[in-house]
């Protein structure tokens, strides 16, 4: 026990003797802590700096890039639109209104870029001797500035399910939200004599009333041939009386549909060694012909919008046939047809450095009606299962082509459809739209009017994306 006693004795003196070395200890600790805080507090002042500044930058770039491609400026302004939008926008996060500083903007006409390179000074809050003061920040970043023209197909549902119902009226919300995307695409014109921007409407439903292109349509008979008269036969054979302006899918010489963009003009062989021209078919099962004509590639607001509002709601849904006008809206192929009908120069060639071709495709259900089975496809298909299979088949050669495909499902949560219908029509719909990007989003759901709204609000933006990219 005394020799425990002893021991806390002994090391009660050692403590008092070291009262001077902990305080010693403990002011050295302190000072290298305030240290480790200030260095945090200042690499923490850098980063933010750092992210407010490339925020900035990236977006003063990429509007100015906008406005070139647009032809709101001309490249000699460049420098000046740069300048603005940092003036305007400097005071973001940790910076304060003019601290930006533009070292260089340039403008290769080439490349179709512009580059801008700029930089603050921060004042660190914690100034250490190994950091100095202040320190700059770099930053710059690139944006592509476009020549392209843009064409743009929207294939639009018209049909029966579409029809104003009690206080839900998804025509019309259609129509609203179709119109407002035209006026939005065709704002960026600025030479109405030389259009950046072109527009093409398909209303469908059970087929699509071809308006102008009557002349690109044959009509079956029920015992007749599946494609029109050799080319060569007297006119008095090759000519059909036509009840109305429809037509239905593209048949092949032995009946199966045809997935491809050729022209109507174009020439084939038919079973019998003899030249046909591939016009489109005329089903002669169709029963409901679309009052609302389609409108080629065109700039005219007024011609777009009165096709909008001559929608009215009837019939079954014939998506296969919805995406194969929609594919030749946009194929050069049907320029000649386009032209010679007196409805405008056409689609450009296919050509992703000097034209962006887009397509909109546009329902409330499933796809569920169809004339012709693709080649190779199961005999026991239905037309729901045709109509999808052939949609699906163009969607794919569509974006071989180099079109970009944005689809919307409007309210296809109704309850009037099944699961299994709900599914379907979602699937095709994917399935038709370009794959989606971390940036960019192809396949949208509406639920309500707003909804179907803030969709196409999207697309458009999302196809000027598409012209200018980073």
């Amino acid at each position: 026990m005394r020799q425990f006693r002893g021991f806390v004795q002994a090391a009660g003196g050692f403590a008092r003797d070291r009262d001077g070395n902990f305080a010693v200890v403990f002011g050295f600790a302190a000072s290298v802590l305030a240290l480790g805080v200030g260095f945090a507090v200042n690499v923490s002042q850098l980063y933010n700096a750092k992210s407010s500044l490339q925020g900035i930058v990236d977006a003063a770039v990429t509007s100015t890039a906008r406005d070139l491609t647009t032809g709101d400026i001309e490249e000699a302004d460049a420098n000046k639109s740069v300048q603005a939008f940092l003036d305007a926008n400097g005071a973001a996060g940790i910076l304060r209104a003019d601290q930006i500083i533009l070292d260089k903007l340039t403008v290769d006409k080439t490349a179709k870029t512009v580059r801008a390179d700029v930089h603050v000074d921060v004042a660190f809050y914690f100034p250490l001797f190994s950091m100095g003061d202040m320190q700059r920040v770099p930053a710059s970043t690139t944006a592509l500035y476009s020549d392209k023209t843009v064409e743009v197909a929207m294939m639009l549902d018209v049909t029966g399910s579409m029809k104003r119902s009690g206080k839900t009226d998804k025509i019309g919300d259609l129509q609203a939200a179709a119109s407002d995307a035209v006026k939005d695409l065709l704002d960026q014109n600025r030479d109405p004599s030389n259009p950046r921007v072109r527009v093409a409407i398909v209303p469908y439903a059970e087929a699509v009333n071809t308006g102008g292109l009557a002349g690109t349509v044959f009509v079956e008979t029920e015992n007749g041939p599946k494609v029109p008269p050799p080319v060569d036969a007297a006119v008095a054979v090759s000519a059909t009386s036509a009840p109305d302006k429809c037509a239905t899918e593209r048949k092949d010489k032995d009946g199966y549909a045809d997935y491809s963009s050729d022209g109507p003009d174009t020439l084939r062989l038919d079973n019998k060694g003899k030249r046909y021209q591939a016009k489109v078919n005329r089903d002669y099962r169709m029963r409901v012909c679309p009052s609302a004509a389609l409108v080629p590639l065109t700039s005219n607001e007024d011609k777009l919008l009165t096709a909008i509002d001559d929608f009215s709601a009837a019939g079954v849904t014939a998506g296969g046939i919805a995406a194969q006008w929609g594919y030749y809206m946009l194929s050069p192929a049907w320029r000649p047809a386009i032209a010679d009908a007196g409805l405008g120069a056409g689609p450009a060639n296919f050509d992703k450095k000097k034209v962006a071709k887009i397509a909109i495709l546009m329902t409330d259900g499933q796809f569920n009606t169809a004339f012709a089975r693709g080649r190779g496809t199961s005999r026991s298909q239905d037309a729901g299962q045709m109509s999808r299979s052939n949609a699906e088949s163009i969607c794919s050669n569509m974006k071989r082509d180099g079109i970009e495909i944005f689809t919307i499902g409007f309210d296809l949560n109704d309850p009037s459809m099944t699961a299994t219908e709900r599914d379907q029509a979602k699937s095709v719909l994917k399935n038709c739209s370009t794959t989606d990007t971390s940036s960019l989003k192809h396949y949208y759901e509406a639920a309500t009017g707003t909804d179907l709204a803030n969709a196409f609000d999207e697309i458009t933006r999302n196809i000027e994306t598409l012209t200018i990219k980073r």
